[in-house]
């Protein structure tokens, strides 16, 4: 006898249907939060990865954190060219070979390291980040930026303003839950609150508190946006070491396909336009 298949396995299959929607035009995915420490990082690269995992389209994950990121580290474990090399090279890139030169490969994501030099990495601000969005619009489908904490530092507002999807992540404790509803405060007082009605709220499992009731809070956040996951404790995060896919436990690796397939349920129906942007002087113009 075949009993097919289980409910499990028929919930993931309608996720990763959900994940595999098509893609009227470019997209850019923010990854945001007011305090460091709370898997911010840990999120950006399982969600890059889980798309580029069922997706047929090209996903990059963008490290734009301004203090040395570990993004590429993380998934890569390579940071030998990092976003200040490619615009410093960004009049030259001509095909998706160009600009792969300065990228690194984990599975199928491409990934983009921050400036690990804190002298340089400083001067990544709001204009460079929109030079660098607009060239990987041209080659990329699915933009995926690990943001600084830094909410008011410039590379933020090139992040908020061209983002098309936002993830607020948060943690299991009474410090990394604050900072997630303040991060969700700041925005709206910044005009952000439709993004944040749409936003997604991820709550990761690795660090916890007694004190915090699991179930009040994702009612409060539900409550402010659109939809709220919590990742279990997984050992293979808790390192903070190499991310692969393949060594999580089965209910993160669902949880983190919820996710990816909650981003894909905002991707609009219409057509986004890439931003114009001079590659070369930085300002509105043709040369995007």
């Amino acid at each position: 006898m075949n009993p097919g298949i289980g409910s499990a396995e028929e919930r993931r299959q309608e996720l990763a249907l959900r994940v595999r929607r098509p893609l009227p035009g470019p997209r850019q995915i923010a990854v945001v939060s007011m305090k460091g420490g709370v898997g911010k990082t840990t999120v950006t690269a399982l969600l890059g990865l889980v798309l580029a995992e069922h997706r047929g389209d090209r996903i990059i994950a963008l490290d734009a954190n301004p203090d040395a990121g570990t993004l590429a580290e993380r998934l890569t474990g390579k940071t030998d060219s990092t976003v200040r090399d490619l615009l410093d090279g960004i009049g030259d890139l001509r095909s998706l070979s160009d600009v792969a030169r300065f990228t690194t490969l984990a599975g199928r994501l491409q990934v983009l390291a921050s400036e690990q030099d804190p002298a340089r990495s400083e001067a990544f601000d709001r204009a460079e980040y929109e030079r660098v969005c607009a060239v990987l619009a041209r080659f990329y489908n699915v933009v995926v930026t690990d943001s600084g904490t830094g909410m008011v530092h410039s590379a933020m507002d090139g992040t908020l303003a061209l983002a098309n999807g936002l993830v607020v992540v948060g943690s299991l404790t009474i410090d990394g839950a604050s900072r997630a509803a303040k991060t969700l405060d700041w925005l709206v007082a910044h005009g952000h609150g439709r993004m944040v009605e749409r936003a997604v709220v991820v709550l990761s499992g690795d660090r916890t508190s007694k004190e915090i009731d699991t179930d009040l809070l994702v009612g409060h956040f539900s409550a402010r946006c659109r939809a709220v996951v919590v990742v279990p404790h997984d050992p293979h995060l808790a390192t903070g070491g190499r991310i692969e896919l393949g060594a999580l436990r089965t209910a993160t690796s669902d949880a983190f396909l919820e996710i990816a397939a909650l981003v894909a349920d905002d991707f609009a129906d219409e057509p986004v336009v890439a931003p114009r942007v001079d590659v070369l002087a930085g300002r509105p113009g043709d040369g995007a």
